[in-house]
């Protein structure tokens, strides 16, 4: 395969997978479980979600590694099996990826808060994203995706471990912005302008946004870092926001609603195109279907 940044800056247009979140919920690992006790109960789920994926379309699959840094999975009283369960959930995505479609590691927040706001140590957060990532590198992933970044701090330390550690590896940084009356910002206050800026200028490959908006609002979101900065664009949609009904969640945006805005995110030149909580296989199918539509092809 080709290195994911020669794609992306070639004008190739990338799908990326759903939700795991979603897809593992509906095999039982409900809130109860951490996501990431499925890599060392039952690896073969992983492999069979990143099949349909592929199946769907996907050219990316990430690795259900979002919570497995140390101090994240300190929470749970895993931290003891943090490199297996990453290592294993690469092993998963491997197998099902086999040699044409990316496997990308996904890396979440750690769930602390930075000084002066919270107690966590900068020094600290930074060497458990070193610890989680060079698990993730040594087991052979083609990518990072430091994801659903709500401060900018902390995406900045994430983004210099990988650097430190994935020194040939694309590394994609997507950020989770809310709307406000001034605009998008991330809870943290960080607006789409500070976060590309700050992004770009540390060495982010692809930067962009994932979580916390539906489609429409992605879009809008695609429009500003397009104004902003001059790397690909990576964007990946929640199907809506969730809502409850009858004691279980669901996500309003279907498949087909999804559609709509593909072309539009296209010609924005948004380069990767994939979804978050709530997207399923059908919504990857038509996201691969639309983009086929309209001349964009599978290029591996």
């Amino acid at each position: 395969m080709k290195d994911l940044r020669e794609r992306v800056h070639s004008g190739n247009i990338l799908v990326a997978d759903g939700a795991m979140g979603t897809m593992l919920m509906a095999r039982g690992y409900g809130s109860e479980k951490v996501p990431e006790m499925v890599n060392l109960e039952c690896p073969e789920i992983l492999e069979e979600i990143a099949r349909m994926y592929i199946k769907a379309g996907a050219d990316i699959v990430q690795t259900n590694t979002f919570g497995a840094s140390p101090l994240k999975l300190e929470k749970s009283n895993l931290s003891h099996k943090m490199k297996e369960i990453n290592a294993v959930a690469v092993q998963a995505a491997r197998t099902a990826a086999g040699a044409q479609v990316y496997v990308c590691a996904s890396v979440g927040p750690t769930g602390r808060v930075l000084k002066p706001y919270g107690d966590a140590e900068p020094e600290a957060v930074k060497d458990s994203y070193v610890k989680q990532l060079e698990v993730l590198v040594e087991s052979g992933v083609d990518a990072v995706c430091i994801e659903t970044m709500t401060d900018l701090s902390e995406a900045i330390l994430a983004l210099e471990a990988a650097k430190k550690v994935a020194k040939e590896i694309p590394i994609i940084v997507t950020m989770t912005f809310e709307y406000t009356s001034k605009g998008f910002y991330t809870v943290m206050g960080a607006s789409i302008e500070r976060s590309a800026n700050e992004l770009e200028s540390r060495g982010a490959d692809i930067i962009g946004s994932n979580c916390g908006n539906g489609i429409e609002k992605m879009v809008m979101i695609a429009r500003e870092f397009r104004k902003y900065t001059k790397l690909p664009i990576i964007v990946q949609p929640n199907a809506g926001l969730p809502q409850i009904k009858n004691g279980k969640i669901l996500y309003p945006e279907t498949p087909e609603f999804f559609s709509r805005y593909i072309p539009i995110l296209r010609d924005i030149g948004v380069s990767i195109i994939g979804g978050c909580c709530g997207t399923t296989p059908d919504h990857i199918a038509i996201i691969r279907n639309m983009l086929n539509a309209n001349g964009v092809q599978q290029n591996h």
